[in-house]
């Protein structure tokens, strides 16, 4: 009698604990059986009414089943577990390869990225990277790079004055003056920075820009050096070899004048905002040094000759990373910026 219904109890508690759905289920089923009160309780409590010849056998099954069940709960509890972890590890994976949580680290804006790469290449090359005042002197803007007093660029339309006769400096040109005066010939040396004009902003211009100028003076100059440099200028920062044109240009601090202008490399050459429509980007007013500007550096234009170049840092970059609004650079947008 008492084997019958433990055989039962053993086969009605491991339905029931298979069955169970969730761990409250499971704790139903272990005190329903396993209980102070449950139903394994109940039968050992028949212990008393059977034969005492019978009550080892009967004792060592009734041991058996209790521990059956209780192996059989603890499997379902271990599944349960396991199964909780790992829904709690799909939930709360971290890919330690990527950066800790909190304020994002700065880096560098991509114009301060490109020049200084074109410093380092330059430098390769024996120029040195000079600097000067953002607010200059009528001399050094002007004066001392032979334009004129009536010269268009004097205008207020593209130079910003200041009340005490000082001006924000229109061109990284000064330097050059300053240079020479400092060093003397013979002389490499650029000069990167930023620069103001007064100017309608566009798609393709800016009041506030920055350039890079470079010079060189040494004996018997000549074009062709001046193309040299140029080219492996544009080679290096593009990656390839640029497409190029020289068209004659009037510039009062070089004679003779040169417009370099790039394949816009924005359209390919279809025409676009920044190429107005051409094709072409300006990218370097160059030529030959003025002897007048020699001589304001103090250099003698009888012994010493030289080529100088402009060029536009922002609009390189624009060229470079494929940027069709020059108003991106300085708009602040975290969006646009932590692309480079």
């Amino acid at each position: 009698m008492l084997t019958g219904k433990l055989a039962a109890l053993r086969e009605s508690a491991l339905a029931g604990i298979g069955a169970a759905a969730s761990p409250e289920d499971l704790e139903r089923v272990r005190v329903d059986v396993l209980g102070r009160k449950g139903a394994l309780a109940q039968v050992s409590k028949d212990m008393g009414k059977i034969p005492p010849s019978e009550r080892a056998a009967a004792g060592q099954l009734l041991n058996a089943v209790k521990l059956a069940l209780e192996e059989a709960l603890e499997a379902k509890q271990r599944g349960y577990a396991e199964a909780e972890l790992r829904a709690r590890l799909d939930a709360e994976w971290i890919d330690l390869t990527l950066p800790a949580p909190g304020p994002r680290p700065g880096s560098l804006h991509l114009i301060t990225q490109l020049r200084e790469e074109i410093e380092d290449l330059f430098v390769s090359m024996g120029f040195a990277v000079l600097d000067g005042p953002e607010v200059e002197s009528e001399y050094y803007n002007f004066d001392a790079l032979n334009i004129p007093a009536d010269h268009p660029a004097r205008d207020a339309q593209d130079t910003f004055w200041m009340t005490s006769g000082h001006l924000l400096r229109t061109h990284t040109s000064p330097v050059q003056v300053r240079g020479m005066e400092r060093l003397g010939p013979p002389l490499r040396m650029i000069a990167p920075g930023r620069v103001f004009r007064n100017e309608s902003i566009d798609a393709s211009h800016e009041h506030t820009f920055y350039q890079l100028e470079g010079m060189m003076v040494d004996r018997e100059i000549s074009v062709a050096h001046l193309l040299y440099f140029m080219k492996t200028l544009l080679r290096e920062i593009f990656h390839r070899e640029a497409t190029v044109r020289l068209r004659p240009g009037f510039f009062p601090f070089v004679e003779p004048g040169f417009e370099l202008d790039i394949h816009c490399l924005i359209c390919d050459g279809r025409g676009c905002a920044v190429c107005k429509q051409s094709g072409w980007v300006e990218l370097m007013p160059c030529g030959l040094v003025h002897p007048n500007v020699l001589r304001y550096g103090g250099i003698d234009p009888e012994q010493w000759g030289g080529f100088a170049f402009g060029l536009g840092l922002t609009r390189l970059a624009m060229m470079r990373y494929g940027i069709d609004d020059i108003r991106q650079f300085q708009s602040g947008d975290l969006r646009f910026l932590r692309q480079f």
